[in-house]
């Protein structure tokens, strides 16, 4: 039995990350229909082999337990304000399971309910729900208003999930929930980057190109830097920053890129070029740009037959959010880009096997697993080492994420 898991976003009403889903299954069925021993040791194993603080970013963890999963005490693995258990309404309504629950709750643990249904048989158990999760697959459902407004008149956290389109955001919204989750809400751009959309600034993408080569070119990188004089600027003011403790000042951009390394300087370009005038940023899809440029570039090392490197892999999983970002169509963004068409074609059109390689990392992401390992298995990728892969990309991502935070400090950082 081979275990897949994924972290997906979970957002409040200001659009910033409160939480992530860890979503789990085997090779047969999802984890969390599968209420047998061998899927609660299979789960145990794979969460203790994970960092699962820095797998969460340090942020809230829901995680939905089968009655083994709560008998083995796996939730103790988490600290009482890094989790919220989930649990499906079947569950909470059985004796034995409410006991289990309940003990949580008293140890300090939030609850979730998915799908919670108001009926007579559930009212007795409300007490220990601390949230309600609603199934937005079909948005124009009429019972939706209600089970909120009801939810909401006994003081639950209403939560929306499969929010994947705009529509489904803004009834959701508009019904009272507090958080958000799906496909639409972790690629939705804040307002303030709404409302400022412009075409980057400098010259992001040529840099970010000339950054992925597979024999990068210092003199290239330090010849495209030294063209804007904000690039320049802002290179300088971070490498001198107290982050780098330098005995003596960088007064050249290539002395600055040596110190910075390739590898940090791709990120820190894309963090400043989406960086607004008053500092915000889009976290969240900057973040998932990173990781699906690395968990790209992990996966073509195992693919057959592959058109492209693993540094044109990693750009194309980094410039799949670009159309967001820019708040433009995609293929006008790309059609800017020196880069080869297996990236352009695989990214406007899914065509192709790299094609298939970006759909397999999406079809990861949204948990749609029959998916993810037909398009694996027609790449040759093993199946056994993508969830491993991932664990790895996302835990890489959010170091190298804490990193230049703490470098680049998108306040008034020392100069």
């Amino acid at each position: 039995m081979e275990p897949y898991i994924v972290k997906q976003t979970i957002m409040n009403k200001d659009q910033k990350a409160v939480g992530y889903e860890i979503m789990y299954a085997d090779d047969q069925v999802e984890m969390w229909q599968a209420d047998d021993t061998t899927a609660a040791n299979a789960i145990e194993t794979f969460l203790s082999s994970i960092d699962s603080d820095n797998f969460i970013g340090g942020k809230t963890a829901y995680i939905t337990f089968t009655r083994n999963l709560l008998v083995k005490n796996i939730p103790k693995m988490f600290d009482t304000d890094k989790l919220v258990i989930q649990i499906e309404d079947q569950l909470i309504t059985n004796p034995m399971s409410h006991s289990l629950i309940t003990k949580f709750k008293q140890n300090g643990y939030k609850i979730a309910v998915i799908d919670f249904e108001f009926a007579p048989r559930y009212f007795g158990v409300l007490d220990i729900v601390d949230y309600i999760k609603v199934n937005f697959k079909n948005h124009n459902d009429p019972t939706l208003e209600n089970v909120i407004r009801i939810g909401k008149s006994f003081g639950k956290g209403m939560i929306a999930y499969n929010i994947d389109c705009a529509e489904a955001y803004e009834k959701a919204k508009l019904y009272g929930c507090i958080s958000f989750q799906g496909s639409y809400v972790s690629e939705k751009m804040p307002a303030a980057l709404q409302q400022k959309s412009k075409v980057m600034q400098g010259n992001f993408m040529m840099l970010m190109v000339a950054v992925n080569r597979d024999e990068p070119d210092i003199d290239e990188i330090e010849e495209i830097v030294s063209r804007d004089v904000n690039l320049t600027y802002a290179l300088l003011k971070l490498v001198n920053s107290a982050y780098f403790a330098l005995r003596n000042r960088a007064k050249s951009v290539k002395q600055a890129l040596v110190i910075l390394g390739l590898g940090q300087l791709k990120q820190w370009i894309y963090l400043l070029s989406f960086k607004t005038d008053d500092g915000t940023m889009p976290d969240e899809l900057i973040k998932l740009s990173f990781l699906r440029g690395s968990f790209c570039a992990e996966l073509v090392e195992f693919a057959d037959d592959m058109p492209i490197s693993r540094s044109e892999a990693y750009l194309m999983g980094m410039f799949s959010t670009l159309g967001k970002l820019m708040q433009m169509p995609i293929g006008e963004v790309l059609a800017q880009l020196p880069i080869s068409d297996d990236i352009k074609l695989a990214l406007t059109d899914h065509a192709g096997r790299s094609g298939m390689l970006y759909d397999t990392v999406i079809a990861y992401e949204n948990a749609e697993w029959t998916k993810m390992k037909e398009l694996a298995e027609g790449l040759g990728i093993p199946k056994d080492m993508i969830s491993e892969k991932y664990c790895e990309c996302v835990q890489s991502v959010n170091n190298t994420w804490a990193k230049l935070m703490e470098a680049t400090d998108f306040g008034d950082g020392e100069d």
